[in-house]
């Protein structure tokens, strides 16, 4: 059995204040027919289709087109489930009128699981679809407790395994973050406050595990893979090769993944040198149009530089000056405290306020505030 596995679409993303909707749409479009091409048996589609819980309207009009030309007119079923980015119930909203279509949408968690069975010549493929909950969701759906996020993806992988058919093969969709993978700088923490990360080892006994969330196409143990997101969305992406996953389960369970790239509109590129180089090279630049990321080893003044090399990249993004990141220790201190997350930083404030560390009582109230936060921020950003 054959699945097309994507996911990290983040439809309606914002880089550098541009809206990446018709890049994101260009990808689209080559999908669509890689769908009609290779003919799939289900697409997979593992969260985080849109990039905030509110999307905007546009971005909601083109996943309705894609979608109709994969189900209503190509005639493939498509599994998809909501990521940390996606609003549960906005995503889900019409799912069960929508399964009789082809198009199965796991947005809400639930202690049953939903479940997608296909069968070819070899017998039943059954598809869980477990859209991204966090841990007091989960406890809420079981009625158990379950201290974080492997805890609450393990009480969810149990009842599947309890239930499943031993001579039936499994998939799982699922958006998590396994441990020893390498993320990129735009995924949104998980967990605020604790490890978001759970063990490869809860997979244990699934034929495949089609995941989202880590943004590099990447494999644990030949079955656990991540597909990556559909385009660079941050500098820490830019050697990324980015491509969507045609996967193979073969009759006794063994997976095969070709990776298969897709042509982005614009590329995202770092160029480094002296200003007036970069202008020269940018004149005689064949892509001068992908979105650029620039370094500019000028050790003196510049004069609206931005607006000079935009002459060259129309689309260039921001410009970083090399003798500013060469400023010694202050330069590395800042790097540090960058990579802070809020938690932290405001622990060494009250220690600094206070003379006085956070005890173990006052960190779990502030997790406890930032995590009503950043619930909020995905629920209205």
């Amino acid at each position: 059995m054959r699945f097309l596995h994507t996911a990290d679409w983040h439809l309606g993303r914002v880089f550098h204040a541009r809206s990446l909707l018709e890049d994101q749409a260009w990808m689209l479009d080559q999908f669509v027919a890689l769908v009609r091409e290779r003919r799939p048996d289900a697409v997979l589609i593992a969260g985080d289709v849109y990039d905030r819980a509110v999307p905007p309207p546009e971005a909601v009009a083109l996943l309705d087109d894609v979608l109709a030309r994969i189900v209503a007119d190509a005639g493939i079923p498509v599994v998809m489930i909501a990521g940390n980015h996606d609003s549960a119930q906005r995503l889900g909203f019409g799912a069960r009128l929508l399964t009789a279509q082809g198009l199965h949408v796991a947005g809400i968690t639930e202690r049953d699981a939903t479940c997608v069975t296909l069968s070819d010549a070899h017998g039943e493929v059954r598809i869980y679809a477990l859209p991204y909950a966090e841990p007091a969701t989960v406890r809420d759906a079981f009625d158990m407790e379950v201290p974080g996020h492997e805890a609450a993806l393990a009480a969810r992988l149990d009842a599947i395994r309890a239930s499943h058919p031993a001579q039936a093969r499994s998939v799982v969709v699922a958006h998590a973050f396994v441990i020893g993978g390498e993320a990129s700088e735009s995924e949104r923490p998980l967990s605020v406050g604790g490890s978001g990360a759970v063990a490869a080892s809860v997979f244990d006994g699934f034929d495949l595990v089609a995941l989202g969330h880590l943004h590099r196409p990447q494999t644990f143990g030949q079955r656990i893979h991540y597909a990556g997101s559909l385009l660079k969305y941050s500098l820490s992406e830019v050697t990324h090769a980015k491509s969507v996953s045609l996967i193979e389960l073969a009759a006794d369970g063994a997976v095969s993944i070709e990776p298969i790239a897709l042509t982005p509109r614009r590329d995202l590129r770092i160029v480094e040198g002296q200003l007036a180089d970069l202008l020269a090279q940018g004149a005689a630049d064949p892509r001068r149009d992908d979105y650029i990321h620039a370094v500019l080893t000028d050790n003196g003044a510049l004069l609206d530089p931005m607006a000079r090399l935009r002459q060259a990249y129309p689309n260039a993004l921001a410009i970083e000056r090399a003798v500013l990141a060469r400023s010694g220790e202050a330069g590395a201190a800042g790097q540090r405290l960058r990579q802070l997350d809020t938690g932290e930083l405001f622990a060494n404030f009250f220690k600094e306020v206070a003379d006085e560390a956070l005890d173990d009582d006052k960190r779990r109230v502030l997790d406890q505030v930032l995590e009503g936060i950043a619930r909020a921020d995905r629920e209205s950003a």
